[in-house]
């Protein structure tokens, strides 16, 4: 009898459950309806709220506004009200309790202590990278890659739909997936005949920068420009002025939530004979440019356009980039953009 009901239970179980791959390969079982998401990874969080599930968003990273910026309270209204129970490698297991989530989203490089402990507590994990197929492993925080443009592209569409698939909104994933790759292809018509690649490099604070295996050399590639750190380092990290000024880019640009970057190298004497500085070429950028180490959505839809406006405006002449980045917003984040 025992047998029976344990049967029963389990077919049960199964009836009401759903079975996904993460984007490590990992198996998750996911109630059928999923109404309260936790998301632990900014990158998540941002194609949720694009897709239109931040409803069902109960809890985020603690560290939000350092990694989309304190404007992004605009586009999720309510997300600094929210209870912040972990960060992008860390988990509060009590306060994730508290909050009797659906599933947890992290990313893929959290200690395995950390999901192991989860699913002790019968909590679904899902492990989120944004690319696919690095020969560094699919864990990696610095992946390395044969083909960067495939592996990024083709993993940022698939976690576009598998948190489509978590959060029930396959039909608005499907429409952010064909937006990109629509922009993908108008952007490719106006870049496909410049030959000379202008120097660029990327300033964070401290001297950080992003070298070979990250998205910031393939945003800079689309846009007609070329990454002058990709030569000499891989990954994310700090270097010196002095290999900044051997690599002398013709321009810098600066991300939007590092905005006083901008400031500091106009200062900073060590880097007054750049030609970047000399000339004045030291941009910052919106936020939707975001030139960071893992593709986002806006980047490849819009972000990719501002950065080949600015290299090269005589191509860019006729193309309304205004016109483009308020419709994007209004369809995606439900929001008026004013430029600001």
């Amino acid at each position: 009898m025992k047998k029976i009901l344990s049967v029963l239970l389990l077919l049960v179980t199964f009836a009401y459950a759903s079975v996904i791959k993460d984007q490590l390969n990992r198996e998750v079982v996911l109630s059928d309806k999923v109404d309260r998401i936790v998301v632990l990874q900014h990158q998540s969080l941002n194609v949720l709220v694009q897709i239109g599930a931040k409803d069902k968003i109960v809890g985020v990273l603690q560290s939000w506004e350092k990694r989309l910026g304190s404007d992004y309270k605009r586009l999720f209204n309510g997300i600094d009200k929210l209870p912040t129970p972990g960060d992008l490698k860390t988990v509060n297991f009590e306060s994730i309790l508290n909050l009797k989530p659906d599933v947890v989203i992290v990313t893929n490089y959290i200690d395995k202590s950390y999901i192991e402990k989860l699913e002790e507590l019968k909590i679904p994990v899902v492990m989120m990278s944004f690319f696919k197929d690095s020969s560094a492993g699919k864990d990696s925080v610095n992946p390395e890659f044969e083909d960067e443009e495939y592996s990024y592209d083709n993993g940022l569409y698939e976690g576009i739909m598998l948190l489509g698939k978590i959060s029930d909104k396959e039909d608005n994933a499907k429409e952010l997936v064909n937006y990109i790759k629509n922009s993908q292809n108008e952007l490719k018509e106006y870049t496909k005949n410049i030959k000379d690649k202008i120097k660029l490099y990327m300033a964070n604070p401290k001297y950080q920068t992003y070298g070979s295996g990250k998205y910031t050399s393939i945003i800079f590639k689309r846009a007609g420009g070329e990454n002058v750190a990709a030569k000499d380092i891989k990954g994310y990290k700090q270097v010196s002025a002095e290999k900044i000024l051997s690599w002398n880019p013709d321009i810098i640009f600066v991300q939007a939530r590092y905005s006083s970057v901008v400031d500091e190298l106009k200062n900073d004497k060590s880097l007054k004979n750049l030609d970047a500085i000399k000339n004045n070429k030291i941009y910052l950028m919106p936020e939707y440019a975001k030139a960071w180490g893992y593709p986002t959505p806006e980047a490849m839809s819009i972000g990719e356009f501002w950065i080949a406006k600015k290299l090269y405006p005589d191509i860019f002449k006729d193309f309304d980039l205004d016109k483009k980045v308020k419709e994007y917003y209004k369809k995606f984040y439900q929001f008026e953009y004013d430029g600001k």
